[in-house]
């Protein structure tokens, strides 16, 4: 455990695999973990408190992004300098990206804070559900500064090559997580309150724990946390690398902001089957998502080592595995979809939806798997202003077809799912024209400072 992988040699789909697979395994944990939370809330607190939760889903989401981003772009600006062996900058980019993660989580912590009830009011969150959803939110926003380190340290042990270390401590928080839940919310009674602290106390416990682990004698790597490396030019180099990635993040949960607005105008059969849809999707999405992150580290490491040819080869064998875990996924739901969504509802007229929903969907999964590898290419040639593009580019799908589509008698309702695979497509399609520019290739961060 805690040990760094150098990218720039070997097999380039043997270590993207490698890579990708623990990745994998800690995003389906998040997602069953994710599940159990909202099963407790809900069987314990009753329908109105998982309304209340779940009405702070997208504002908290909106809030998170910012360190998200911040971490990504560290991640980003660590594996080139790492790719280049370049050990003076590769220290000052993990001690300056901690200050820029650590003063934006503070805030963004505060502001949060302080808006929860009139943010809440703006989404027309219903009075008597503002209250409970204002303390959810505060609570678990208010701990943004354990979102930001935990997603720090994260980012900087996987643009080393290590996704292992991060698997461990994502047990260890879930586990925590659930054990929290269930001391907080089932044996002291404190609510969702209960449920937003054992978040935060998890996150927290884990990020402590394994900053402690990874830089406690040089295991992961050796650090030297000195004023020297701590310099302006970093500083906005983080920043300036990791706010479009934030602002993808912001405009994508905007646009399915938008999409559930629309949703909700064709009832509570439709709502439902959309619900389900969602959830079940968002397993569709860890796959593609783990190995964006895997083909991201791969390009940045090689990249720094101005080895663009060998990125390109990575980008090339990362398409084709997605294409075929898209394939694979798809059939899956064309030969189960009834089944797995009678897992979650028994009204027939859900699970049909439902069922349809998914084969509309799952005829584009190749178009969202090719969204992930080529922005995660993107993203670690440094061209992280093509992340911004891309959520741009989903807002215009996502909100211009669901203002369109729906209204079409031959489409109705089903063109919320018809929105969702054109945007793929669409999106997809503009990822790959800026993959052709060649623009990526003038982007390296490593270069750039060396030119200056």
């Amino acid at each position: 455990m805690a040990k760094t992988q150098n990218m720039t040699t070997g097999s380039e789909a043997g270590h993207i695999i490698r890579f990708a697979l623990p990745l994998l395994g800690g995003n389906i944990l998040q997602q069953t973990y994710n599940i159990v939370d909202t099963a407790i809330v809900g069987r314990v607190l009753g329908g109105d408190a998982l309304a209340a939760v779940g009405a702070t889903g997208s504002v908290t989401f909106v809030f998170f992004t910012v360190c998200m981003g911040l971490s990504t772009g560290a991640g980003i600006i660590v594996s080139q300098f790492f790719g280049a062996n370049n050990k003076k900058r590769l220290n000052s980019s993990v001690v300056c990206s901690a200050l820029v993660t650590l003063f934006f989580g503070l805030l963004t912590s505060i502001i949060s804070v302080m808006l929860a009830v009139p943010i809440l009011k703006v989404l027309k969150v219903p009075d008597e559900l503002v209250m409970t959803a204002a303390t959810y939110m505060r609570i678990a926003c208010g701990g943004t500064v354990c979102v930001a380190a935990y997603n720090w340290i994260n980012a900087i042990m996987r643009s080393l090559g290590d996704s292992k270390t991060p698997l461990v401590f994502l047990i260890i928080s879930s586990v925590i997580n659930v054990g929290l839940d269930f001391l907080f919310v089932v044996g002291f009674g404190m609510g969702v309150a209960g449920a937003a602290l054992a978040t935060v106390i998890s996150q927290g416990i884990s990020a402590a724990l394994c900053i402690i682990w990874c830089f406690k004698d040089g295991r992961l790597i050796r650090v030297e946390w000195k004023k020297e490396h701590i310099s302006r030019d970093m500083i906005f180099l983080c920043i300036r690398t990791g706010i479009p990635v934030a602002l993808q993040f912001g405009l994508i949960s905007v646009s399915m902001a938008w999409l559930q607005r629309v949703t909700n105008g064709f009832g509570s059969t439709v709502m439902a089957a959309y619900t389900i849809a969602m959830r079940i999707e968002q397993f569709v999405h860890q796959p593609f998502a783990s190995i964006s992150t895997a083909i991201s580290t791969f390009t940045g490491q090689n990249i720094g080592a101005e080895k663009k040819d060998r990125a390109v080869k990575g980008l090339h064998s990362t398409i084709a595995i997605s294409t075929v875990m898209a394939f694979i996924e798809a059939g899956l739901f064309m030969l189960l979809g009834r089944y797995i969504a009678g897992i979650f509802v028994t009204d027939e007229a859900v699970i049909d939806i439902t069922s349809k929903a998914l084969l509309i969907t799952g005829s584009c999964y190749w178009a969202l798997g090719l969204i992930y590898t080529v922005r995660g290419f993107l993203n670690g040639s440094g061209d992280t202003g093509y992340a911004l593009l891309n959520g741009i580019a989903e807002v215009i799908g996502r909100c211009g077809l669901s203002a369109v589509l729906p209204k079409i008698p031959a489409f109705s309702f089903w063109g919320i799912w018809f929105t969702t695979s054109i945007t793929w497509l669409f999106t997809a399609i503009v990822g790959l024209i800026r993959y052709k520019s060649g623009r990526w290739a003038s982007k390296s961060i490593v270069k750039a400072e060396e030119t200056e």
